[in-house]
């Protein structure tokens, strides 16, 4: 692989809610990032169907899944876990929703750990330690780390900017510092959610349900620079672009870089 890289996706996190979160990491981020608060989600702003477009680069519409239950694509669109097993890389996920195991065809993960995420206090914070692990000690050419307590915990159980969501998104925060000082050195990071929310819900076309930040770390993005006009459908190809081999012609987004 030229470049190897750590996708970090947190769940229902709103722009103005890692803003104002009260994290001091995130002007760090901000200094040392290449990143957006004004980023776009799908229609429907939906976890499954917003993960699935994120790493296929299609929009629901083409993909299909428009709930959080999986089908088959009827028009199948290979995907960023696919096309890294082609390439002959290795990826890893570790996830804290079980549903979202379907993002991955069988056969295309060489590590994945499950943890729901009512199970611990902070499933988050135990994924990310293993995920830690596996990168020391095994070094997957791809990583895919998924924190779900912002969204579980934070929005639907207590409402979208509530206390308790803000302190959920702090803490998938320090998660993301960790694996920064651990690997970011060895690897491309980017940092991203998949819809934000509003009340006690999500789902909507309203900027609170569709706006999303997306950061892009490593030594291809410069730090300290805004840009705008991205969507999660620019994820797949600039992880393509990062790791050295050409997107699928299907896809509809572009990289970053």
């Amino acid at each position: 692989m030229k470049n190897k890289v750590i996708l970090i996706s947190i769940d229902g996190m709103r722009s103005d809610g890692m803003r104002e979160c009260g994290n001091p990491y995130v002007k760090e981020l901000e200094k040392m990032c290449t990143y957006t608060y004004t980023g776009l989600s799908m229609n429907p702003s939906v976890t499954f169907p917003c993960h699935f477009s994120m790493t296929h680069s299609v929009t629901p519409e083409r993909h299909g899944i428009l709930t959080n239950t999986y089908v088959p694509q009827v028009r199948p669109v290979t995907g960023i876990f696919e096309k890294i097993k082609a390439v002959g890389g290795v990826s890893a996920m570790f996830y804290g929703w079980e549903p979202l195991r379907d993002i991955a065809l069988p056969s295309t993960l060489k590590f994945a750990t499950y943890i729901n995420a009512y199970m611990k206090e902070s499933s988050d914070t135990v994924l990310t330690d293993e995920a830690l692990r596996v990168l020391g000690e095994d070094e997957p050419d791809f990583c895919f780390l998924y924190m779900v307590e912002t969204d579980e915990k934070g929005g639907h159980d207590n409402g979208w900017m509530s206390e308790e969501y803000l302190r959920r998104i702090s803490i998938a925060l320090d998660n993301v510092k960790r694996v920064i000082e651990a690997f970011g050195d060895k690897y491309s990071i980017i940092i991203m959610a998949d819809h934000g929310g509003h009340d006690r819900s999500h789902g909507s076309t309203l900027p609170e349900d569709m706006t999303i930040p997306l950061f892009f770390y490593g030594e291809r993005f410069e730090g300290g620079k805004e840009i705008g006009g991205l969507s999660l459908l620019d994820i797949a190809p600039t992880i393509a672009d990062l790791m050295g081999f050409e997107p699928e012609k299907e896809w509809e987004g572009h990289s970053v870089i």
